[in-house]
């Protein structure tokens, strides 16, 4: 940009180097077009090169898309019986995490999976598809003894692993053996394995026991830095949900709570794995405690530790244990032991909870996992408009008696939670019967809408509870006036622009807020009163927050029962009165686009997991994820949540991320 008294400076005329200057200078000369046509050539070379990519990649998707569309066909038109040999040992393998209600498994699976080459092991493995094998196993003659195959075994919730556990002793007691070999045992496998009759280690293995904790990431410090002010509003002392975002560290509220519940918990996995394994707890404790001293004592060898600790009965190499598996039936050809994959003796198995082929009463389950929201389910998400739908369902079908809602949520919304909570009460004005079966989590939101069931089931280790409310507002106008960037105008009203995020949070608007969670608050409290036949002051002595473990809920009764889904279903069916009986899941089915769509989506997170640049980071990510997510789905519409942080995904430590 010219400036006053700028002026134009004339341009210098060009000035011809000569030839021989050029040439001195490195400096092509026109006389030089042997180098022109090299270029020309390359480039020539390249075009064909990416008109032959184009072609065979347009070729290799034609041959895979309607190759697909095709196998799919055949395999849709065409039944064929599964045929277990006889002597087979079951090889039950447990894929990425345990589920209640899988999420990106569908019946185009499978199709996909043989014909694209995506993995034959899903992400995540249904709960009930491995207790349905394990049943079906111990009564089948072909097979003989099952082998439990955990590598890929990424962890579930203690409740679910506690009804795999009794799935493998009930095996067990049909006089089958069942073996667990690995070359190296996290705290879930383990579990897992400590109720085989025979526990195999590799010799460079060991097993990592290091018991429960609680550790989250707090970003109080983060946003002060930032300047991003965070309004929280909430109902409970020891509602911890909004500490993250206020706090460098953990409460002396919540750090209480939580010892209680996670020393329920830990007892309870030590009880059973010193039970499988005929040990005393203690053994165990000391076995963590005192690692540094045991390793020495073993000169620093894991899996001779284990084994002179009684959790492994002896180590053997991955030859050795084919060998030793080979002696169980008669070998293959090869030499190697006859066995049948978990996911080919699926195939050989009638789904539990899928109603019957001839008429009569039934008990109606509905699945209820994730994060609950307004709106339809989608994945990780319990959405409120299709849960009421699916209820609504169960009320207008003359055959459904009575139903069983699965919770396995931290909660979230409170308008959502209300919403199904209100469905439910329908249900029981209909004349039918409501049980609630709590999963590895029904807390806060989740026990909103499971209050007013005719009757409440827990497994012991179910973490329930926190009855509380909160809101998190963030402002930015500290960040923005930081930048030097200001934000002004006039309204209407006190309260015009009050909820604008770039400006201060006006006083009215606090008031405002605090008085609608109060509300709230007062709602929750009575909500539970009443379902649970209790005072409002009882229920502020169990409310304020406070996390219970399915025991400590049923002792101060804000849980009926402890036991699994089977025994819900059943105290479901004798309040309904009924003898014989069928129990049909109900769900939302998927459309064939959303089923594709969800497999490649699963497959393309798996495969972005595997990738070594990522893989030292994948444990710090999944620290941070529970957090940032549970933000991003607070849209209750009028703000309020009601939700507990102990979410969400099950890690290697055995439950949920938050709490490792």
């Amino acid at each position: 940009m010219m400036r006053g008294g700028d002026r134009l400076k004339p341009v210098p005329p060009l000035i011809e180097i000569p030839a021989a200057k050029r040439r001195l200078s490195g400096s092509p000369t026109n006389s030089s077009p042997d180098m022109k046509d090299f270029f020309v050539s390359i480039f020539n070379i390249f075009k064909v090169l990416a008109k032959i990519l184009g072609t065979l990649w347009t070729i290799v998707f034609n041959l895979l898309f309607f190759g697909g569309i095709a196998l799919l066909a055949v395999t849709l038109f065409r039944s064929t019986e599964t045929v277990i040999p006889l002597d087979s040992i079951l090889k039950l393998t447990l894929s990425g995490t345990i589920v209640e209600q899988q999420q990106d498994a569908a019946p185009i699976d499978g199709y996909l999976s043989e014909f694209l080459g995506f993995s034959d092991q899903p992400r995540e493995t249904l709960l009930q598809d491995v207790l349905d094998v394990l049943d079906q196993a111990a009564d089948d003659d072909s097979i003989v003894a099952l082998v439990l195959d955990l590598e890929s075994f990424d962890g579930a919730g203690l409740n679910q692993l506690q009804e795999i556990g009794a799935a493998l002793t009930r095996f067990r007691q049909s006089g089958k053996q069942v073996i667990a070999a690995e070359d190296y045992y996290t705290q879930s496998q383990y579990y897992l394995a400590a109720h085989a009759d025979t526990v195999l280690l590799n010799p460079m293995g060991g097993v990592n026991l290091s018991g429960f904790s609680v550790y989250r990431f707090y970003f109080q410090e983060l946003l002060d830095k930032l300047n991003i002010r965070f309004h929280v509003f909430q109902v409970g002392d020891y509602k911890s949900a909004t500490e993250p975002l206020t706090r460098s560290s953990m409460s002396p509220e919540d750090r209480s709570q939580s010892r209680a519940w996670l020393t329920d918990l830990w007892a309870q996995y030590l009880d059973d794995v010193a039970d499988q394994r005929d040990l005393q707890p203690e053994a165990i404790t000391a076995y963590i405690n005192r690692i540094p001293d045991n390793l020495r004592e073993v000169g620093g060898d894991l899996a001779r530790l284990a084994l002179d600790s009684g959790l492994v009965d002896r180590l053997s190499h991955r030859h050795e244990t084919s060998s030793y598996l080979a002696t169980l039936t008669d070998s293959t050809t090869d030499g190697s032991p006859r066995m049948v994959s978990f996911t080919t003796y699926l195939k050989t198995v009638d789904p539990s909870y899928r109603g019957a082929a001839e008429e009569q009463p039934e008990i109606a389950l509905i699945v209820a996992q994730g994060a609950i929201m307004p709106g339809r389910s989608s994945t990780g998400t319990i959405g409120a408009d299709t849960i009421t739908s699916l209820l609504q369902q169960a009320r207008t079908t003359p055959a459904v008696k009575g139903v069983v809602l699965r919770i396995d949520s931290g909660g979230g919304s409170a308008f959502a939670s209300e919403m199904i909570r209100q469905e439910l009460l329908q249900l029981k004005q209909a004349g039918k019967p409501v049980v609630v079966s709590m999963g590895s989590m029904a807390a806060s939101g989740a026990y909103w809408l499971a209050a007013d069931a005719d009757e409440i089931w827990a497994a012991p280790s179910t973490i329930t509870g926190s009855i509380g409310i909160f809101m998190a507002l963030p402002t930015f106008d500290e960040s923005l006036a930081r930048l030097g960037i200001r934000r002004d105008g006039i309204g209407t009203t006190n309260l015009s622009g009050g909820l604008d995020l770039s400006r201060p949070l006006a006083p009215e608007i606090k008031e405002a807020i605090e008085l609608t969670l109060e509300n709230g608050y007062r709602k929750f409290r009575s909500i539970v009163a009443e379902g649970r036949g209790m005072t409002e002051e009882t229920v502020e002595g169990l409310a304020q927050g406070k996390v219970y473990s399915g025991i400590a809920a049923r002792d101060i009764g804000l849980v009926d029962q402890l036991g699994d889904l089977d025994q819900a279903i059943k105290a479901a069916a004798a309040k309904a009165g009924l003898g014989n009986y069928a129990v049909t899941t109900l769900t939302e089915p998927l459309s064939l686009r959303e089923q594709l769509f969800r497999r490649i989506g699963s497959e393309s997170r798996a495969a972005a997991l595997q990738s070594p640049l990522l893989t030292g980071l994948t444990g710090l990510i999944r620290d941070i994820e529970p957090a940032a997510e549970q933000l991003l789905l607070f849209n209750d519409p009028n703000g309020l949540n009601a939700h507990c942080m102990l979410q969400l995904f099950p890690s290697p430590g055995i439950i949920p991320s938050a709490i490792r």
